[in-house]
């Protein structure tokens, strides 16, 4: 069986790579940069970009299987997939796909109404927030050990990349999967300054949370962001201070194990807030 991991140098798709290396699949890998993807050895590295479906041709010819992003033309990859003989697709799409009002998760849920009429066997993945988004907050912490932002009592559940990947495998490599939607979440729903107080206990050191306002906060971060995600956190966090991100079950009942905390996240990145 051979398989084609798409974004293969990404926070996740790295992740899948190095697992499926420990199952006797043969993995090819699409990046846009194979000459810097510095991936082990044993991985076919191929280059293309979903932007433009003419370069991902040639990586699908003897391809089975396919993890692909929720991003680019995906019609155009369907139908070259379908037609190079690819019989799954397991996706990286969103939570938000679920919220019928949210531009990503609009991009997100279409995506998988394409991949759902392609005729292939498919799985969705659906990760909610992505515990990496808090390595935003990793220069603060390195040089100040305080973290500013808004709303603190709007709770998530991060969830840990290495688990949203290992949920992967086990859809590429199964059976039972076919046809599911896999909603992922961190094993809890933290306000802003209880991950901050998780982060410290995974990377030793004492930090400190500061609530500011909306609009200070958008000054703060005016030339890390465009405007438009920013005001798309504001929303969200907002909207979360009454309606927390729930826990889920799905990480555990697919991987037979609890999801990864937070400690445990923040441990695996204490380079990065160091």
């Amino acid at each position: 069986m051979r398989i084609l991991v798409t974004g293969a140098t990404g926070t996740v798709g790295r992740h899948v790579v190095d697992r499926l290396l420990t199952s006797e699949v043969r993995v090819r890998a699409l990046t846009r940069r194979p000459e810097s993807a510095n991936l082990p050895s044993g991985v076919e590295v191929v280059g293309g970009d979903l932007d433009r479906p003419e370069t991902v041709k040639p990586a699908l010819p003897g391809v089975d299987r396919l993890y692909l992003l929720a991003d680019g033309d995906t019609e155009e990859i369907l139908d070259l997939a379908r037609g190079a003989g690819v019989r799954h697709v397991v996706v990286l799409s969103s939570a938000t796909a679920a919220f019928d009002d949210d531009p990503n998760g609009m991009h997100h849920r279409a995506a998988e109404l394409v991949v759902e009429k392609s005729g292939l066997a498919w799985t969705h993945l659906r990760p909610g927030m992505f515990a990496s988004n808090l390595l935003d907050w990793s220069q603060a912490i390195r040089t100040e050990g305080v973290v500013r932002a808004p709303y603190d009592a709007a709770r998530q559940a991060p969830v840990h990349e290495a688990d949203v990947a290992e949920v992967a495998v086990v859809a590429l490599l199964g059976r039972e999967q076919h046809g599911k939607i896999y909603t992922l979440s961190g094993p809890q729903s933290l306000t802003k300054s209880e991950q901050i107080a998780e982060i410290a206990r995974g990377i030793g050191r004492p930090l400190r949370f500061e609530e500011v306002g909306p609009d200070q906060w958008r000054e703060q971060v005016r030339n890390q962001m465009p405007d438009y995600v920013a005001e798309w956190f504001i929303a969200y966090w907002a909207a979360t201070v009454d309606n927390p991100e729930p826990v889920l079950p799905d990480v555990e009942e697919v991987l037979g194990r609890p999801a990864r905390t937070l400690v445990e996240w923040a441990a695996d990145h204490a380079a990065d807030f160091r």
